[in-house]
């Protein structure tokens, strides 16, 4: 897995890739489908979409969710900003825990299957304080734990450090400030 965590002016960038043996068409139908997103969470956030099913995914979709924070319950709500299917969706948070929230999933044809990028930019209040004693490593352990899922679920583990996967992202320029670019 690769993961990486930057320190940006207005607070901090979570970078994960994975690549899939499958073409995008058959990888983005499974981030298209809002439950799954309890699948791919650690158990131990006790994750729940309150918002009714069936969610259709497109622009301006809230969701609404309940997790628990080191057994304190949060409420949770994004939204939908960007939906690009098979290339990219965009989900912003409107109230929750975080200051700011905004996570880009991008989809990008690589080596014969899909490199999935997930780029997070977010802050918190007393983020200088509270980021390095807990929300850098819990934010490593749920995307380390949704690699461990997703690879389970479509193969490809450990090949997004392969040369022709990194040369491929950093001659595209795949990955970029997601913020600025939303």
């Amino acid at each position: 897995m690769s993961v990486s965590i930057e320190r940006r002016p207005r607070g901090w960038r979570l970078t994960a890739r994975q690549w899939f043996p499958q073409e995008r068409d058959e990888v983005f139908p499974f981030f298209a489908d809002a439950g799954n997103l309890e699948l791919i969470t650690p158990p131990r956030l006790r994750f729940e979409i309150l918002t009714p099913a069936p969610l259709e995914m497109a622009p301006g979709l809230l969701i609404d969710y309940r997790i628990r924070i080191r057994g304190i319950p949060v409420r949770w709500q994004t939204e939908i900003s960007i939906w690009e299917p098979s290339i990219r969706f965009v989900d912003q948070q409107l109230r929750g825990p975080y200051r700011l929230w905004h996570h880009e999933h991008r989809f990008t044809d690589v080596a014969g299957g899909t490199l999935m990028l997930d780029i997070v930019d977010y802050d918190m209040l007393c983020g200088r304080l509270a980021h390095p004693i807990m929300v850098r490593n819990d934010l490593r352990d749920i995307f380390s734990y949704r690699y461990d899922v997703m690879a389970e679920h479509f193969g490809g583990r450990g090949r997004e450090n392969d040369r022709d996967i990194t040369t491929a992202v950093e001659t595209t320029g795949t990955v970029g400030d997601a913020a600025e670019n939303a």
